[in-house]
């Protein structure tokens, strides 16, 4: 198969969709890798790295479009790309399409099949090419949430830590899964007082056991929400529903009750956000003020991160890539059901249910097409 491998052009976005043992394992199996020249410079990769690997190396990204028939990048491309697709090329990417009304039309349109990271999953439930991204988004989130509790940044002048005869800061964390508990791990590792609300009494107890007394774990009700919102200098949104937008669970309504330059980081951006207020932003602006409360929106957290980021990503998605490669997508399908979980396009039919559920548009379950 052709695999293209494009530079990212989502603002402040520095991972890169393959490295170079990547491409060796690629071409090992005789299949043709072309990188977009400087794809990997910002993860720490270069063009020569790449050339040694065995991969061609290509400055336009026109071309790549044309020629390959699988497109391996890392975020869902923007319009600039959309006149680029090329009907039954497979696109291989997080897409987050329950969030993009627009490109989940000019990619039907386009007749593409498109396979997400994000909605890869397992038998078991598991979601194995989106929890690389889900550990390190839960773990930044308490870096930056930190860095603009600052006064300097707009908030309210709090460290989390604390110092002895201080009280120590209070962070609030919705969601209890792969996000949350990684940002409870880096909260309770600086000190901060920590309570996280989840659904599932499962993983409410899971939580309990692995933190203890560090953390109050609490079923997430209106009433705890509106709790956590009182009491908390930093929220953490940390909502999933797999290949669906997040509901909103912080309404604007809740923004008056809480403390003046308190912190909200939605790592559910992505998704639409679990936080009323809430619009994506970009690493260079990553904050605004909706009455006075400190709004964290960048889209992309891990790109900050890239070199970490991007060899966490591939490790996880370089199996499921190769399968696609080796066995052209339809047959990996009926391999690999993890495989079939991630399509949500297909030759212009939605065949993800929670993508057609969002926009009211005909599902098709892909089994009903192979």
């Amino acid at each position: 198969m052709k695999i293209g491998c494009l530079k990212e052009i989502k603002k402040h976005e520095y991972r890169v969709g393959l490295i170079p043992t990547d491409v060796k394992s690629y071409v090992s199996r005789n299949h043709t890798v072309t990188i977009q020249q400087g794809a990997g410079l910002a993860a720490g990769f270069s063009d020569e790295e790449y050339r040694q690997a065995g991969a061609f190396i290509e400055p336009e990204r026109e071309k790549i479009f044309a020629d390959s028939e699988m497109i391996i990048k890392v975020k869902e491309p923007l319009p600039e790309e959309y006149d680029l697709f090329r009907e039954n090329q497979i696109l291989f990417t997080y897409l987050h399409l329950a969030a993009d009304r627009k490109l989940t039309g000019a990619m039907m349109k386009a007749g593409i099949k498109g396979v997400a990271y994000e909605t890869i999953e397992t038998s078991d439930r598991h979601l194995p090419c989106l929890q690389p991204m889900s550990e390190i988004a839960g773990r930044l989130a308490i870096q930056e949430g930190a860095k603009y509790l600052e006064k300097t940044f707009g908030g309210r002048g709090v460290l989390l830590g604390g110092v002895p005869g201080v009280e120590r800061g209070k962070v609030g964390i919705i969601g209890g899964g792969v996000v949350g508990t990684n940002a409870c791990k880096i909260a309770t590792g600086i000190g901060a007082e920590v309570t996280i609300l989840d659904v599932n009494a499962n993983k409410l107890a899971y939580l309990d056991d692995i933190f203890g007394s560090r953390i109050t774990a609490l079923y997430s009700t209106d009433a705890n929400i509106e709790k956590i919102l009182r009491e908390s200098d930093l929220i953490i949104g940390a909502v999933l529903l797999p290949g669906a937008k997040a509901p909103v669970l912080v309404k604007r309504e809740h923004l008056p009750i809480m403390k003046k330059g308190a912190v909200i980081v939605d790592v559910a951006v992505d998704q639409g956000g679990c936080v009323e207020t809430i619009k994506p932003t970009t690493h260079d602006d990553p904050v605004y003020v909706i009455d006075g409360i400190v709004h964290y929106g960048v889209a992309n957290m891990p790109g900050a991160v890239a070199l970490t980021s991007t060899k966490a990503l591939t490790s996880a998605t370089l199996p499921y890539g190769l399968m696609i490669a080796e066995m052209g997508l339809e047959a990996a399908c009926l391999k690999c059901e993890d495989i079939k979980r991630g399509v949500n396009l297909y030759q212009g039919k939605c065949v993800y249910e929670n993508v057609a559920n969002t926009f009211g548009i005909p599902y098709i379950p892909m089994a009903e097409l192979l």
